[in-house]
């Protein structure tokens, strides 16, 4: 259960992955941040991602504005779904791709915890979809003052990066002795 602001971190594999987490922390309503491509498929799903108030983020231009509008969510104890990879992985997944330092920015300026979650986009293959949550992450205590802030944003987004794969391993386990 999520009390508070809060910010959700998650590999991404399929575009399931935002219906998945909505249903994986009932009770809270789930703002995520959506690429401009999503927006651009049909009306329907213009209608349906606006209507879940989700936040528009244009991948291919310097504009942050997305950024405030997932402050003034975080400001009213709400809570943001981010897939920091900013893209899905096309074929097989090998490695998580590099994080985008958006997630951080955001975790440091509003003071958000940062809960880190991994799935492993089974939702229509053999099996099953297996999905892992961490425990949340305070990010402003690793900032460090000796270093630049580029150099302190790189560093715990990487830190994030490498939350979200100890899960991914973590979870192989799990599902390797079950």
């Amino acid at each position: 259960k999520i009390k508070g602001k809060a910010i959700i971190i998650c590999n991404h594999t399929e575009v399931w992955d935002y219906p998945a987490l909505m249903f994986l922390f009932p009770g809270r309503i789930l703002r995520c941040v959506v690429a401009e491509l999503m927006y651009e498929k049909n009306p329907f799903l213009t209608f349906v991602i606006k209507g879940l108030g989700s936040v528009r983020v244009d991948r291919n231009t310097a504009d942050f504005a997305f950024l405030g509008k997932c402050g003034k969510i975080l400001s009213k104890d709400g809570v943001v779904e981010i897939f920091p990879e900013a893209r899905i992985q096309p074929g097989e997944r090998k490695e998580l791709l590099p994080f985008k330092p958006s997630v951080t920015y955001l975790a440091l300026e509003s003071s958000a915890p940062i809960i880190p979650v991994y799935t492993d986009g089974n939702y229509f293959g053999k099996g099953r979809n297996h999905i892992i949550i961490g425990k949340p992450l305070d990010v402003r205590q690793l900032y460090d003052d000796t270093r630049s802030e580029k150099e302190n944003i790189a560093a715990i987004t990487e830190f994030l990066r490498g939350k979200v794969h100890e899960l991914n391993c973590q979870l192989r386990k799990e599902t390797e002795n079950s």
